[in-house]
């Protein structure tokens, strides 16, 4: 029996997909496994990388620190090291007591460095401008050549003003810190961060113009510019020092430390100098020469036994604290000028008549009132009879005549006579220098004997045809009084080092001229001049003292014409004459009103010098009569 067929089964049609989505859904996937990829090649390149960037760096560094190191250190120097000169101390100068003459004080150089006010570095506009108008009225320094310097390009150092005083510096010091905390804080640049100070010193003169032309003056750098400040410039200067510090902002980083080389200060110099006596010969003269109007003038005070310089006055002086406002020259006439002397250059003719041997004291000369030699006809300051005068007489009444005569007898023949004499003015320092190594200081003029014209052979002898200064002039009086011997003068005692000790001058060079007994033979005859009523030196008496002296006037050589106009007039003498302790000098050029004669110019200034120095030195009348040697004779007698 066929079994039964189940009916065909109907297919159900699936529901169409949306058209947006064709693809038939996957089945779920199964689980699967991570695989970890090798290391090996990852590290390899890690490693590669790390190389490339260690071998930059590497590179880096070794043109930092090797190639370029230089370059790297030196711009790093520039905004961090500065180096400032420590200026060494500059010595004082004193009188023979201690009184300072020339002093030191702290003073700044105030300096910029350009570079700094660029707007990189000082990170403002326009810094140069802004700094300018800040500083212009402390340093009293015109705003626009200020700012020219601060931008002044390829270079790092500029010098805005010089010596200023601690006060400038301080009020400059206030404000850039002010500026650099406003930096610091944010508020704007610091305009002021490239300004600086050198420390130096000023010179001061206590005294002002007294003795302005002995100590001279410090020039603008600091250096001695004239006087003993340049003669001894090397021994006052000492050496200067200099201190390198990291700066920050335009001020010091305390914590980084300095590397500091001190200054070495310069040695005190005492002079032989006495401030007093230098105060009254220096108001003499000033006074005199204002009163004469006269061109200038000069005196000398000098210790006999020594030969050291107690004064050395110049009119007109200045003032080397304000050179600005000196009128005249700014050296030391006294030993810069050179002139003729006049009489009191008889003294010299009358030492060699004497330690010749061929006249005394008392010799008998017949002065008539004109005397022909050569091609001339010479004759006395005065026209006058024939006068009969002893030798002393000669010199009292000061005789032109009188002395060619006298020292004729030196010699059998001219030629010898002006031999002798041009050795004893050697002898005496006339035409050679000092010895005090002066700057600036002339010899004088002394031919050789055997260039003397027809005239100069007679009119040497009465000071006229031969120049010297001043110095030489006091030296030869200084030579009599100290019995014939000179001593070299001089002006400096010692000096004193940083140390402390005081290293005395060497001593003077000494040289016998004349021997004791004509020494003191000239001594009382120059009383004469002073003492004697027909002296031409009366004006110059002291009551108490005897007084040694001689007047001098001669024609002047007129420096800018070069011939004779006008004259000088001098005195030069000795006190106690016999027991001589000081001698003056004076001479006045060119006395325009009133009296020209040496006498009555230079005689009242020889003894206001004379008399302020006795009673400065304490130096007693010796109370001793004094000679009177006889000025005239008697013919027949």
């Amino acid at each position: 029996m066929t079994p039964p067929q189940e009916p065909p089964r109907r297919r159900v049609p699936r529901p169409a997909a949306p058209r947006g989505d064709a693809r038939r859904p996957r089945p779920a996937a199964r689980p699967q496994q991570i695989r970890l990829a090798r290391p090996r090649p990852r590290l390899r390149l890690i490693g590669l990388g790390l190389t490339v960037v260690m071998l930059a760096f590497v590179v880096r560094l070794l043109q930092v620190q090797a190639v370029d190191a230089s370059t790297y250190a030196a711009k790093a120097d520039v905004n961090r090291y500065v180096t400032h000169t420590l200026a060494a101390e500059r010595g004082s100068i004193t009188d023979r007591s201690g009184v300072a003459l020339a002093a030191t004080v702290d003073a700044y150089d105030i300096t910029a460095d350009p570079f700094r006010f660029t707007p990189e570095q000082s990170k403002a506009q326009d810094a140069p401008r802004q700094a300018a108008a800040l500083l212009a009225p402390i340093l009293d320094r015109d705003e626009d050549e200020l700012a020219r310097k601060l931008s002044a390009p390829d270079t790092r150092y500029v010098l805005l003003a010089r010596r200023q005083p601690p006060q400038v510096w301080n009020q400059i010091k206030d404000l850039k810190n002010a500026f650099a905390e406003k930096a610091a804080q944010g508020k704007g640049g610091n305009v002021l961060a490239g300004v600086f100070q050198e420390p130096h010193s000023k010179r001061i003169y206590p005294n002002k113009d007294l003795a302005a032309g002995i100590l001279g003056f410090v020039n603008a750098e600091g250096k001695g510019g004239g006087g003993l400040e340049a003669q001894l410039d090397k021994r006052l200067a000492g050496k200067s020092g200099k201190v390198t510090y990291a700066q920050s902002g335009g001020r010091q980083v305390p914590t980084v430390g300095s590397h500091e080389q001190p200054a070495v200060p310069g040695s005190d110099v005492e002079l032989t100098i006495d401030r007093d006596i230098q105060w009254a010969a220096q108001k003499a003269i000033s006074e005199q020469v204002r009163t004469s109007g006269a061109d200038r003038g000069y005196v000398i005070a000098q210790d006999t036994r020594t030969g050291e310089i107690l004064a050395m006055a110049n009119a007109p002086g200045f003032d080397p604290n304000d050179l600005s406002t000196a009128r005249g020259s700014l050296g030391n006439a006294a030993l810069q000028d050179a002139y003729e002397p006049g009489s009191t250059s008889k003294v010299m003719s009358m030492a060699a008549v004497l330690e010749e041997g061929v006249a005394t004291a008392g010799t008998r000369v017949t002065v008539p009132n004109r005397l022909h030699r050569a091609d001339r006809l010479f004759a006395d300051d005065i026209d006058h009879p024939t006068w009969d005068l002893t030798l002393n007489g000669v010199l009292a009444k000061s005789s032109n005549i009188g002395t060619i005569l006298s020292v004729e007898q030196l010699g059998r023949t001219h030629r010898k006579a002006n031999q002798v004499l041009h050795s004893y003015l050697r002898q005496f320092g006339i035409g050679r220098p000092t010895g005090l190594n002066f700057p600036g200081e002339t010899p004088g003029i002394l031919a050789e004997p055997g260039d003397w014209s027809s005239s100069q052979q007679y009119t040497i002898p009465f000071g006229q045809g031969l120049s010297l200064n001043a110095v030489q002039a006091a030296s030869v009086y200084s030579t009599i009084a100290n019995g014939g011997e000179r001593i070299e003068p001089s002006l400096v005692r010692g000096s004193r080092g940083p140390d402390g000790r005081f290293t005395r001058a060497p001593a003077p060079e000494r040289t016998r001229v004349v021997s004791p007994g004509t020494a003191k033979t000239l001594a009382r005859m120059l009383e004469s001049v002073v003492d004697d009523e027909q002296g031409t030196g009366t004006k110059a008496r002291i009551p108490g003292y005897r007084v040694a002296g001689k007047t001098g006037t001669s024609n002047r050589v007129d420096p800018e014409t070069g011939r004779y106009r006008g004259y000088t007039a001098s005195f030069a003498g000795f006190a106690p004459a016999d027991k001589p302790r000081i001698t003056v000098y004076c001479a006045v050029q060119n006395p325009t009103s009133g009296s020209y004669f040496g006498g009555q110019v230079c005689g009242p200034v020889y003894k206001q010098v004379m008399e302020f120095a006795l009673k400065t030195l304490q130096v007693p009348p010796t109370g001793e009569r004094p000679a009177r040697l006889p000025v005239e004779y008697r013919p027949g007698g």
